[in-house]
């Protein structure tokens, strides 16, 4: 295996670490690596309902030969735990006939015995849990997704949820929007964080914290989702939301479908997830030493404090879908788990004239505009919405009025000229009860400058 032979002995731990928690062994760690007592990795499995630790030995050489062997077998014995145990070698190599022999009398997988694996081994495990080993480090192969849709409504269901609000705006005559699924690769790390913090006057401070970091994978580096879309994937209901792509032709379901490929290694997503937990527990602590002196300390915890217990990669459906009505296009997007929904873009209730974003907008069914209340007026003919945008204007007793097209106005000139002068009076109300308040008001100081009141 040329490219595992290319990693330093502590890169293969490293690689062993996230292969045997893939394989489904629980409270996979690297013991400390400053002291070798013949262990590189602790975890745990459970037989038959019974929880037995696994003792492992890295050995990143061409052969390994029967001392090795003996010196686990002996870590085995004097590890301490309350329970069954056995023991692994692991290496990219292959094991010398008499190690074969020795492991062979100890038993294998049983309890207390040691179970060798070599290099071939280590290349049908990685097609077992789908992992492909490139530059001997893991990417990684995701076939879940989060579900893109509402498990009893189409993909348009949410479409013409967000048009509801709009006035003058019937869903039922708006056309079928263009849907676009694209598949974004996230990494729940979860990790615990132990550490303690001493000084001369005893423990200053404690860290005892379970994290699950959700990470967007896309990009050369690692990003933090907003909570939204944190709550979509580690919610409640997150995993009842999930659904094997091999299994749903998503291609069929919508006009484009895109699957984007994870950024990095899965090592690299652990290492960066460490750093950033690490940052997120330090704390600068206040205390008084023994010759009663205040001091300041600020309490970082190292990388051995920090224990990744699980990378869990999930495709997060990231639906963007485009309706045209009129003369404009409308973009209505948002991340998806099943009936959850986090949006990301909702063009329906924005005004396009001036981008404001109002709870109350209105469709003018002349030109398909959204509109806020500023851009919005009644057509004059129809009684309908027209928007300031497509509307026609001209004054009639010295007011706006606005008009579809041309041909309204026309319309409605020929209209205004059969009109009585009270009829036109009317059609500009403030200002001719304005005037008759002012007639009003110069009848009666008439009157009064006559000696009448």
């Amino acid at each position: 295996m040329a490219l595992l032979d290319e990693l330093s002995g502590y890169e293969f731990e490293d690689l062993m670490e996230d292969v045997f928690r893939h394989l489904g062994y629980e409270n996979v760690r690297q013991s400390t690596r400053a002291a070798d007592e013949g262990r590189d990795i602790l975890m745990e499995e459970v037989v038959d309902g019974t929880r037995r630790a696994v003792v492992v030995e890295c050995k990143h050489t061409e052969t390994v030969s029967r001392p090795v062997v003996q010196k686990l077998h002996s870590a085995v014995a004097t590890y301490d735990y309350d329970g069954p145990k056995r023991g692994m070698v692991v290496t990219t190599g292959r094991f010398t006939a008499p190690a074969q022999e020795y492991a062979a009398d100890l038993g294998g997988t049983t309890d207390g015995g040691i179970e060798l694996l070599d290099g071939t081994d280590l290349r049908e495990i990685g097609d077992e849990i789908g992992m492909d080993l490139y530059n001997g480090r893991i990417e990684i192969l995701c076939d879940e997704s989060l579900r893109p849709t509402h498990p009893t409504a189409d993909r348009n269901a949410p479409v013409f949820e967000a048009v509801q609000p709009v006035e003058n705006l019937e869903p039922a005559t708006i056309p079928t929007p263009d849907t676009a699924l694209v598949l974004e690769p996230t990494v729940t790390v979860s990790a615990e964080t132990n550490a303690t913090f001493e000084t001369s006057v005893g423990v200053i401070h404690r860290v005892d914290e379970t994290d699950d970091l959700v990470l967007l994978a896309d990009g050369d580096s690692p990003r933090v989702p907003g909570a939204t879309v944190q709550s979509l994937v580690t919610g409640a209901g997150s995993r009842n939301a999930r659904i094997a792509l091999e299994e749903h032709d998503l291609e069929t379901r919508f006009d484009l479908c895109e699957r984007k490929r994870f950024g990095q290694t899965e090592t690299e997503y652990k290492e960066w997830a460490v750093d950033r937990l690490r940052q997120a527990h330090t704390t600068t602590v206040h205390y008084t030493g023994g010759n009663n002196v205040d001091y300041e300390k600020t309490c970082t915890p190292k990388v051995s404090d920090v224990t990744v217990r699980d990378i869990d990669p999930v495709y997060v459906p990231h639906i963007r879908s485009q309706l045209t009505l009129g003369e404009y296009d409308y973009e209505f997007a948002y991340y998806a788990a099943g009936p959850s929904r986090a949006t990301t873009a909702n063009e329906f209730h924005e005004c396009v004239h001036c981008g404001t974003s109002a709870d109350q907008v209105t469709y003018c069914d002349n030109c398909g505009s959204i509109n806020c209340d500023d851009h919005i007026r009644v057509e004059r003919l129809e009684s309908e919405p027209v928007c300031t945008g497509c509307a026609v204007t001209e004054r009639f007793a010295l007011k706006t009025k606005y008009f579809y097209d041309e041909t309204n106005l026309e319309t409605f000139r020929e209209e205004y000229e059969e009109m009585a002068i009270h009829e036109k009076a009317a059609e500009n109300v403030p200002l001719a009860v304005g005037t008759a308040l002012a007639v009003a008001l110069l009848a009666l100081f008439v009157v009064s400058s006559v000696g009448l009141l």
